[in-house]
């Protein structure tokens, strides 16, 4: 896999308002990660290039260990708490904890990956990660998951009348939920742990998410139709809980900085890689798959109630990310 490093990434610049201790840490302190896709995954990959990273700049002093946990909005109030130190999340249950982050769920905002991440990575990512310590969660890195398509299980979804009426089990997030109000679709928000038993159950028709988030989750084994969309960019997080970071000298800060670009580098290496192969591989494993999809004809469909889907959000923030262009 090619990991080339991207200088552009941005992570949070620790400040001194943070309270920062310089107490040295204690040998081989065990730090407990947590993220809810196995790690053989985009997830996965991010967790394992940190561990290799951090382990290998604090001496092994610190020993990372991965956990699955599949309910991102429990690992999150763990960071807070302090019962683990580091999850990485999508920010779909993030708005519930840092409320600026649900500007970034609005559909169609970004035109495409590369706009996605340079938003992130520049002072406009930076801006929100710093929203972060207020909330107690010491924001670290931006990573992601990629554009989210839609899947069900009765019918090819061929143009936004398609969607009306299928039970949609949707992230607990009040944009995401609106966004498919708009269309006609019953919007279900649930934690991810609960998704495969009520698509099994047939408590919801269908989900949406990123290739590889289907992939990993193998979800082809409970839903038939795939239309890729690219409704949404979907972001993701890697969040660390202040309780550690504060027993953190500055050189350990330093590479706990580095630990989450390297990262970030290998999170999206491995979402680029997934979104390259995933399509086909979902087809082989006997889904069918709308490709060519009308996305004007999406957007048309939810401009009627884009006063709804943004109501609350900072519009000013919303322009800013619409006018981005490289070197802005």
């Amino acid at each position: 896999m090619n990991m080339t490093r991207r200088t552009g990434l941005k992570v949070l610049a620790f400040s001194a308002t943070l309270a920062l201790s310089a107490a040295p840490a204690l040998a081989q302190t065990q730090v407990t990660f947590q993220h809810p896709i196995g790690i053989n995954s985009h997830y996965g990959a991010g967790t394992t290039a940190f561990k290799e990273t951090f382990e290998r700049l604090t001496n092994n002093r610190f020993r990372v260990i991965y956990q699955r946990n599949d309910n991102e909005r429990e690992t999150i109030e763990a960071v807070q708490i302090g019962t683990i130190e580091c999850t990485i999340t999508s920010t779909g249950p993030v708005g519930n904890f840092v409320a600026e982050t649900r500007n970034l769920d609005v559909p169609f905002l970004f035109r495409d990956t590369a706009h996605a991440r340079g938003v992130l990575d520049s002072t406009i990512g930076q801006e929100l990660l710093q929203r972060f310590p207020a909330r107690g969660i010491v924001a670290v890195a931006w990573l992601e998951n990629g554009f989210r398509h839609m899947t069900n299980s009765r019918r090819e979804v061929n143009t936004p009348a398609d969607v009306r009426g299928l039970k949609v089990r949707t992230m607990e997030n009040p944009v995401h939920m609106r966004a498919f109000q708009t269309l006609g679709a019953l919007p279900t928000p649930m934690a991810f742990s609960e998704l495969v038993p009520a698509l099994q159950q047939g408590t919801v028709d269908g989900q949406e998410n990123p290739i590889p988030v289907i992939l990993n989750n193998n979800l082809n084994q409970v839903q038939r139709h795939l239309t890729l969309t690219g409704h949404v960019y979907s972001p993701a997080m890697l969040l660390c809980s202040p309780a550690f970071v504060n027993q953190l000298n500055a050189q350990d800060r330093a590479a706990l900085v580095q630990a989450g670009r390297d990262a970030a580098v290998a999170n999206r290496a491995r979402v680029t890689s997934d979104e390259q192969t995933g399509v086909d591989e979902l087809r082989r494993r006997g889904m069918t798959v709308v490709t060519q999809v009308d996305s004007a004809a999406f957007q048309a469909a939810l401009a009627s109630g884009s006063a709804q889907i943004e109501q609350g959000l900072d519009s000013a923030l919303l322009s800013r990310i619409r006018a981005w262009r490289p070197g802005s």
